[in-house]
């Protein structure tokens, strides 16, 4: 990858995303907890692909989402993630080309498929997400370019990442280097499932410096703090040294920062189609604005107004034109 200068790296499982819509019985026949993000083995992915319904084929990838969403809000953006040199890794790898995020790590050339999710959506938008992680479990330290790292200005980790050993090194290398460099690192806590499996090292995290930015939705910091009260979820996150971000669906989004509570609506959306990917495209929209060095509630609302875009239809990646509406509303020149 080039060393020259980057807003954001983000570091996340390269995935190809299946979305077909599904109802609540057919989740139960499944035995599938609605809304929730589990990891499946190659046989259970073949099994469950082959009893939904017609699916539409994207790229997706929490983070990689949230790289293509700050790459069209004028931010330069790259992404560390692992494929197989196979169909669907060529097609992950030139979407992400595609759209002006730099991704060259280098794809795999045996061992287990490019990694793909079978989402779920059910008629309130909600999705249920189904993982294979495949070639995801095989990123490694090695893939993370010591001079890449130091060229971005923010290192934008996922936490998904935890799931592989190996990627959770690679997650640990790049914050050091990051760090040493000067830069700051974010996470995102991904999901509360993820949540609950690594709640102890997640905190751990916080409060031994190796994370300057979290992003979470309302749901993930509860799991976070081990509460059922919204408030309470929030002081705990007042009492980290981190600048914390959280959303809260129709309530809009909360920045704390050194103690203090900014707070942001949601920005309208006529309807809401499928979520999948609000919260990776609020992340490209706050650090996006991070990257024109906006203030901390311009940051949420440009966030706010990417999430908006992208549960307005199905499929976790932008379709308008983010820096139109941007402009439009006001939040960029």
């Amino acid at each position: 990858m080039t060393t020259s200068g980057l807003d954001i790296l983000a570091l996340g499982n390269a995935i190809v995303d299946v979305l077909a819509r599904a109802d609540e019985r057919f989740l139960a026949d499944q035995s599938l907890a609605k809304g929730s993000m589990q990891l499946i083995d190659e046989a259970r992915s073949a099994t469950l692909y082959g009893a939904m319904g017609p699916g539409t084929v994207v790229s997706g990838g929490s983070a990689a989402n949230t790289a293509v969403g700050a790459a069209a809000l004028g931010a330069k953006v790259g992404f560390v993630g692992k494929v197989r040199n196979d169909e669907l890794g060529r097609m992950f790898t030139h979407d992400l080309n595609a759209v002006g995020v730099r991704f060259d790590t280098a794809a795999a050339a045996d061992g287990p498929s490019t990694a793909s999710c079978l989402i779920l959506v059910t008629p309130d938008g909600e999705r249920t997400m189904n993982t294979y992680l495949g070639a995801c479990q095989t990123l490694g330290p090695d893939d993370v370019d010591e001079a890449t790292v130091k060229s971005a200005r923010i290192v934008y980790l996922e936490g998904y990442l935890w799931d592989p050993p190996a990627a959770k090194d690679a997650f640990r290398k790049a914050a050091r280097i990051a760090h040493e460099a000067g830069n700051r690192v974010a996470l995102t806590l991904s999901d509360a499932f993820c949540v609950g499996r690594y709640r102890a090292e997640f905190r751990e995290l916080l409060r031994d410096g190796s994370i300057d930015i979290l992003f979470a939705n309302i749901h993930e910091l509860k799991s976070l703090y081990e509460t059922e009260d919204d408030e309470a979820a929030i002081a705990g996150l007042k009492a980290e040294r981190v600048l914390g971000v959280v959303t809260r669906s129709a309530d809009g989004a909360i920045v704390v920062r050194d103690g203090a509570v900014t707070a942001v609506p949601a920005h309208p959306v006529e309807q809401v189609v499928d979520t999948t990917g609000a919260g990776d495209l609020f992340a490209a929209g706050f650090l996006a604005g991070l990257a024109r060095d906006l203030d901390d509630a311009s940051c949420a609302r440009l966030g706010c107004l990417a999430a908006a875009e992208v549960i307005g239809h199905l499929g976790a990646r932008p379709q308008a034109d983010l820096a139109a509406l941007a402009r439009r509303a006001g939040l960029i020149a």
